[in-house]
């Protein structure tokens, strides 16, 4: 992409990231895929970002901002989104990520569709500020991490699309949550850009530990119950799995 300018490159990859999420809703709401597999996709995609945020995400904050730097962020990043997400989760958007019947409709709880659609947001902005903090070092965008979030985003979309529909959202609310929500993954990895590109590499250090702490509590709080619930008895070798497949991806883009 030489010749782009690096906040546009910036842009372009947090919404191909951010379309991952359409892709695995428009797969979920138009089709009935069956619970099991998408429990299944569920477990590869957390194991994927769970080894992203291994080798990728903590690795380059260690180094380039110390333990000390690292380790705040880290928690401070799993603590502000444990905050939010206990408040979003009483106002109906506990179950956003659930593809069966656990999602409430707005006539059993008024406003649980704007709490769904804040979640679904807070959910998607750590990963897509990643992105774009991943090309301050050499001008060149993370395609570990790029394709990390993109895989564990399709699954994301898919059981919270599918969920919603039987909750009975739609398809109005659904796809212009993630469509909203895709086009917010491109503006959030340009800002992650643009505004930390002057800063020292102790604050981008913590920034990304804030992202890579907030994305795996997330995991733990959102993708994780869905895919133990249904696929108990292979979530965890699917979710190794998964985790493996990220680390290939790192060393033979490394």
């Amino acid at each position: 992409m030489s010749g782009i300018p690096l906040w546009a490159q910036a842009g372009f990859w947090g919404l191909v990231a951010g379309g991952a999420l359409v892709l695995g809703a428009v797969v979920g709401y138009k089709f009935d895929v069956p619970r099991r597999l998408i429990a299944a996709i569920m477990a590869f995609g957390s194991g994927v970002l769970i080894s992203a945020l291994s080798f990728e995400l903590i690795a380059e904050a260690y180094e380039r901002g110390g333990f000390n730097s690292m380790a705040v962020g880290f928690l401070g990043g799993a603590a502000v989104y444990t905050a939010a997400n206990w408040l979003l989760s009483h106002k109906g958007a506990k179950h956003r990520k659930r593809s069966g019947g656990q999602q409430p409709s707005e006539a059993e709880d008024s406003g649980s569709g704007v709490a769904i659609a804040v979640g679904a947001l807070l959910d998607g902005i750590p990963e897509s500020i990643v992105i774009g903090l991943s090309m301050l070092g050499g001008g060149a965008v993370s395609t570990v991490a790029v394709g990390a979030i993109f895989l564990s985003n399709v699954p994301e979309g898919l059981a919270s699309a599918a969920g919603m529909k039987k909750a009975g959202r739609s398809a109005t609310y659904v796809f212009g949550i993630w469509g909203g929500i895709a086009l917010a993954s491109g503006v959030a990895s340009l800002v992650g850009y643009t505004v930390f590109q002057d800063l020292s590499p102790a604050v981008v250090a913590a920034t990304t530990a804030v992202a890579a702490g907030a994305i795996l509590a997330m995991l733990v709080d959102t993708m994780i119950p869905e895919a133990f619930e249904v696929a108990h008895d292979f979530a965890g070798l699917i979710t190794v799995a998964g985790f493996l497949a990220a680390f290939a991806l790192s060393k033979l883009g490394g």
